[in-house]
């Protein structure tokens, strides 16, 4: 089963004059909400994490909802033996999350991995339904933090574009 989650940094906070309410896409995906993230296969045990402090947690939501979309393109589906590729990278480093779905399947590694260790792997409907998932409580832990930012068009934008799927 697949776990996301995220933790807040305390190094680096936001800064205390945001308006959070009129803040534009860039702010939100690049300059706001910055600390860690992970992905773990719960059966497994197995998780990879960042450990840098400065990754902009709204921007991976949102580009992981942006990949399981990417990885969707081919009309057969889960019936595509075709590999389709996405990559995640991270603006302040070279490391990357790199991303591939062959048929129903989705392996997930990333550049700062152990080379000998096996990709984490999930459904493509897991994985959808639970970046989603993820966006959804995200956008709520941080709504609660800030609460003009349940005001803020582009975030209203980013709900719509990606509802919770069942």
């Amino acid at each position: 089963m697949l776990d996301i989650g995220y933790a807040l940094s305390r190094r680096f906070p936001d800064p205390p004059q945001t308006d959070y309410r009129r803040a534009d896409v860039h702010a939100l995906r690049h300059d706001l909400f910055s600390g860690d993230v992970y992905l773990a296969d719960t059966k497994a045990d197995r998780e990879l994490s960042t450990a840098w402090g400065w990754v902009p947690v709204l921007d991976f939501a949102w580009a992981l909802c942006d990949i399981t979309e990417q990885l969707d393109r081919d009309p057969r589906g889960s019936r595509s033996a075709t590999p389709q590729y996405a990559e995640l990278d991270f603006t302040e480093s070279t490391d990357r999350m790199l991303f591939e779905r062959r048929f129903g399947w989705v392996d997930i590694e990333a550049d700062w991995m152990p080379g000998d260790e096996p990709p984490l792997t999930f459904s493509h409907s897991e994985l959808r339904r639970e970046a989603r998932d993820f966006l959804h409580d995200l956008i709520a832990d941080l709504t609660d933090m800030h609460e003009d930012l349940a005001d803020n068009p582009a975030i209203w934008d980013l709900q719509a574009r990606f509802p919770r799927t069942k």
